[in-house]
């Protein structure tokens, strides 16, 4: 069981992930997709600090040098602010199936990355692997398309999407440089997560929304429910799983791992959001997951 822990941890990363876009779509169409993303950083940041304090004796990884903080911060801003900027504005727009879908372009386009700024090769199982992906995910999109015919909203649900998985791929390749050696996951995630804090919310200030989206959460004490409960999941487990599952395991096998949301969110959108879909589309998300699987399995 030991051998498998980096797997096992990767594997129950899609579990939370899946459980926690749910809670933040419901949030998010309840109180702004915006509101939900400043405050979900903040719940989470906070059981990070609790479980750090706990494990590793410090409320904040004060041991953690220049360079861990510097690229840990830059894959905080990018990831958490940016990348789920588009994400959190996408589930409102589209649901958490679509676009969890569209995030699992991440790993294809982290490997592009690594290949283009890393010297990174890419064999043809990678490249069958990106082009099945691809096949999967166009199927999907263009099934929706055509019971969305004229749809605005869908299109830049889709878009929005794409750009989360942009942003989410770009953040694990700066974290990757700063995680090495047995630097803790939890520590790496705090850095993280305290940098977009400080990027988002010097931004909502600057904006004068502070008082806002405080209001909000108390007129809305579900979406603020909603919301504390998707922080729990996603930012604070499911990122602590990833983070150690990537520092255990090959990314490329951590990646696969974590890119199974879109399946779990099958019978999660069909019983919970009522969302109808034909079998195209639920071939098309296994298509595009065994694509993310030969990527870097073949």
């Amino acid at each position: 069981m030991g051998a498998y822990l980096g797997e096992l941890a990767a594997l129950a990363t899609s579990l939370t992930f899946s459980v926690g876009s749910t809670m933040f779509t419901a949030a998010g169409r309840r109180i702004g997709s915006i509101i939900v993303n400043r405050t979900r950083l903040v719940i989470a940041a906070v059981f990070l600090s609790i479980v750090h304090w706990l494990t590793l004796g410090t409320i904040l990884p004060f041991d953690a040098s220049p360079e861990r903080w510097l690229w840990l911060g830059l894959s905080g801003v990018v990831g958490l602010v940016l990348g789920d900027i588009f994400l959190f504005q996408a589930f409102v727009l589209v649901g958490p199936r679509l676009s969890m879908l569209m995030m699992s372009l991440a790993p294809i386009l982290a490997a592009l990355q690594a290949w283009i700024f890393l010297g990174e090769s890419l064999t043809g199982g990678q490249i069958f692997g990106i082009t099945l992906t691809l096949a999967g995910i166009a199927w999907v999109v263009m099934e929706g398309n055509s019971h969305h015919e004229g749809d605005r909203e869908y299109g830049r649900g889709i878009l929005l999407g794409l750009g989360g998985a942009i942003g989410q791929a770009t953040g694990l390749v700066l974290a990757k440089n700063g995680l090495g050696g047995e630097f803790s996951p939890i520590s790496a995630n705090l850095i993280r997560m305290l940098a977009a804090i400080v990027v988002l919310w010097g931004i909502t200030f600057f904006q004068g929304q502070a008082k806002a989206t405080i209001q909000a959460l108390r007129n809305d004490s579900k979406g603020a429910l909603f919301t504390a409960a998707g922080a729990f999941l996603g930012p604070f487990i499911g990122v602590s799983l990833s983070l150690f599952a990537i520092q255990r395991v090959e990314v490329g096998v951590a990646s696969t791992l974590t890119s199974l949301p879109p399946v779990f969110l099958l019978p999660i959108s069909y019983f919970v959001f009522k969302e109808r879909f034909g079998w195209g589309a639920i071939a098309g998300t296994f298509l595009a997951m065994a694509g993310v699987a030969a990527l870097f399995l073949v």
